[in-house]
């Protein structure tokens, strides 16, 4: 391993995942990946705007996820949003599988990011909000911010 290297390089985030679901447990996988796409992902050409987990037997896919094509290659080049199957330890995988199945819970990214040289996607384990759920969240940081201002303004 390169020494060289920072610890953490974001490439993408998913700021939208914060507002429509309401995450309860994050955790960390791997992706399996092509040459091009590596490439790709270190001049952050990588968007996480509709994906999503989804579980297939006893693995789990990135759905959705959109990598440019490296705009050098010159064989094949696969689909930018194919299926990338994320790498996790079997028990950690096992457990968040049966998770989903029971709880009716939704994986979604929250960040993709190198660390230490390996591609990662920190994954959010939550349920959709509904459209009153949004509403109280926007009147509870509205409410928070007059009462930041609030004591500014008598400092």
């Amino acid at each position: 391993m390169r020494k060289d290297l920072p610890d953490k390089i974001v490439v993408s985030t998913n700021r939208k995942a914060w507002h429509d679901f309401e995450i309860l447990r994050e955790f960390e996988a791997g992706l399996q990946l092509g040459g091009g796409e590596v490439k790709s992902l270190r001049e952050a050409s990588a968007s996480l705007d509709g994906c999503f987990a989804k579980g297939r037997g006893d693995e789990l896919f990135l759905v959705n996820l959109y990598i440019a094509p490296y705009r050098f290659t010159t064989t094949d080049v696969p689909d930018p949003r194919r299926d990338r199957k994320l790498l996790m330890h079997r028990a950690e995988l096992t457990k968040l599988l049966q998770e989903l199945q029971t709880k009716k819970l939704t994986v979604v990214p929250l960040e993709l990011y190198f660390l230490r040289g390996w591609a990662k996607v920190r994954l959010g384990v939550g349920r959709g909000k509904k459209l009153e759920d949004r509403r109280d969240d926007i009147r509870r940081k509205e409410a928070q911010r007059e009462i930041e201002r609030s004591f500014r303004r008598k400092s």
